[in-house]
Parts: C-alpha cells; sequence; structure tokens
C-alpha cells in the first residue's frame, strides 16, 4: 500500500464522522484489506447504537437508511472476530431494515425516520447491505423502487430527492441532478451487481448493468476538460469539487474487475483519479469534496477521504491485468 493511501486513511480515521460516514469509511477499510481497523469501527459503531436497532448514530438522529451503510462491512467484521457483541448488533441493525423502518405501501424505505422523503444517497446504504446480508431480493426491490422514484428519464440522471407530498409542496423535493447523489448511485448499484448470485439473478443483473450504463454514459457527457465535475452536474454555476470523479472513477475500476464493466471505460476512470489524485495534499487531505457538514460547498469529508482510497485500491487491483 502506498505512503499516500496510508495518510489518507490516517486523514479519514482523524475525521469526526455520523453513521453514513462510518459505513463507508469502513467499506475503505474492508476493500484495502485493514481488517483490524474494519473490526475496531465496527466496535465503535454498535458502541453508538439505538435502542430500535439503528448503529453509529452520533448527531443525525433522523437518517433512516444511513446506519445501513456499516452493513457491509460489520458482516465481514462479525465473521473475522467471531463476537458476540458484534452479531447482536448486526442483528438488530437487520431487524430495523427489513421490520422497523419506515417505509411507503410498496415497502420501500424513507430517508429519514421525519418524513416521506426518498434520496439518492440511499441507494448506496441499503441495498449492498440486504445484498452482503444474503437478501437479494429484498436489494433489487430496493434499486428498482429508487430509481423509478429518481432517475429522471429526459436527462437520464438521478434526482437528489423525491418527497411523496409531491410537487405541491413547498421544499419537499429537490430535483437537481447533485453530482455526488449520482455518485452514491453508481457505486451502490455497482456493489449490488458485484453480489448477485449470478446464474439464479442473471435477468436482473443484465437489467442493472443496462441501468448503470446508461447513467454512467450520461453522467460523462459533464465531465470537465480537467476531469473534475460541477456540484450539480449539469449547472456550470455550481461550484466544482473532487468526490463525483473518484466515485466514477471506483465504479469503473471495481465494475471492471468484478466483470461487468466494459473495460472501454477505463480511459475514463484514469482521467477522472488523476483528476482527483492531484487534489490529495502531503497529509492525505482530498481537498475540494462537496464537504461537510453541510455539503454547499467545497471542502473535506469522510465519504472524499474513503472513495479516494477505495479508487486507488481498486485501481491498483486493475493495474496488473489492464497494464493501466
Amino acid at each position: 500500500m502506498t505512503d499516500k493511501i496510508n495518510k489518507a486513511i490516517g486523514m479519514l480515521l482523524s475525521m469526526q464522522r455520523h453513521s453514513w460516514e462510518q459505513g463507508v469509511a469502513m467499506q475503505a477499510m474492508l476493500e484495502t484489506g485493514q481488517y483490524e481497523l474494519l473490526v475496531q469501527m465496527a466496535y465503535e459503531a454498535v458502541n453508538r447504537s439505538l435502542p430500535d436497532g439503528r448503529l453509529a448514530v452520533i448527531g443525525v438522529t433522523d437518517g433512516a437508511t444511513d446506519s445501513c451503510a456499516v452493513g457491509e462491512g460489520l458482516l465481514r467484521a462479525c465473521r473475522i472476530s467471531d463476537s458476540r457483541y458484534l452479531k447482536e448488533g448486526y442483528d438488530k441493525l437487520v431487524c430495523w431494515t427489513l421490520d422497523r423502518a419506515p417505509r411507503d405501501g410498496q415497502g420501500l424505505l424513507y430517508h429519514l425516520t421525519t418524513g416521506k422523503q426518498f434520496w439518492a444517497d440511499s441507494i448506496y446504504m441499503l441495498p449492498p447491505f440486504l445484498a452482503a446480508a444474503g437478501y437479494y431480493k429484498e436489494a433489487l426491490n430496493a434499486v428498482y423502487g429508487y430509481w423509478d422514484k429518481l432517475y429522471d428519464r429526459e436527462a437520464r440522471l438521478i434526482n437528489h430527492m423525491w418527497d411523496e407530498r409531491g410537487y405541491d409542496t413547498p421544499d419537499a423535493y429537490d430535483m437537481s441532478h447533485w453530482g455526488s447523489g449520482n455518485g452514491w448511485t453508481l457505486s451502490g448499484i455497482g456493489r449490488v451487481i458485484a453480489m448477485l448470485p449470478k446464474e439464479e439473478y442473471e435477468k436482473d443483473i443484465h437489467r442493472l448493468i443496462q441501468m448503470e450504463l446508461e447513467l454512467l454514459d450520461s453522467i460523462l457527457r459533464y465531465a470537465r476538460e480537467d476531469g473534475l465535475f460541477h456540484n450539480i452536474l449539469d449547472d456550470t454555476e455550481s461550484f466544482v469539487e473532487t468526490n463525483m470523479s473518484q466515485m466514477t472513477a471506483y465504479t469503473i475500476y471495481r465494475g471492471v474487475l468484478d466483470g461487468w464493466m466494459p473495460s472501454d471505460y477505463l480511459p475514463w476512470a484514469e482521467k477522472l483519479r488523476n483528476a482527483a489524485d492531484k487534489k490529495v495534499n502531503e497529509v492525505g487531505l482530498v481537498q475540494d469534496v462537496c464537504g461537510a457538514p453541510t455539503f454547499d460547498k467545497p471542502g473535506y469529508a469522510p465519504e472524499g477521504q474513503a472513495f479516494y482510497i477505495m479508487m486507488e485500491q481498486a485501481r491498483n487491483n486493475c493495474k496488473e491485468d489492464y497494464l493501466i
């Protein structure tokens, strides 16, 4: 592992983290083989649990799907450590997800406990956890359900947010094509594709790949010459940020490694990755990502650190076979 990745990991671990940020940080530890750190982070996720089964909760207490982001990492930590404590936390999270979380009439989980909203973020938080846990049909229903709510068929991009109250309710929805929301979607669906049993779910895998490539092609239309994206993909007045390039490059590298992404996309991954890599400073901080905690200006964020780490690991895994 390079010194630059190690610095990025150290920077990530130094940051305060909400539940979804703990989840994507754990995923970075999982994908880089940092299993001791993964188990330690899993313990902290369970330590920060609510009575209803949600894990890693600090500060933001109305997230319905955010805690699910820790799920795949927690499951692996349970298997590595054989810890009863972690297993009990995992079982409570499964119970929350399948039975207790607020949802609509078709069983689709809302993003928040305090409203009836669906966010693009949930496509990363929830379906990969369900797939990792072996609930494949539930994972697919979640992907298809969120896609149906959020996919803008004219723009061929994902809207950030939809509210069941509809267009007539002020502030009930956000129809902007937020870069990170499209990045959450790309990376979340890509992970689900990789985890579905190939023979049993062949038709669904084909459908998900078509969805993924259609979205990817649309996203790439908005890449700037420098390899970065605007925060709102199709709004050149919005600020330029780094993480969308990382999320997209990561999805391409992982998709190629997992065997479903055409290798023709690797030059795109390299362009986006090179742009993001220039944004990492001497202490391993990824600069100018859509910045926490308000996500309305360029700054720093645990998710920006995590996606840099996962992007670099996926790229390193591609090097030998694809000569990049």
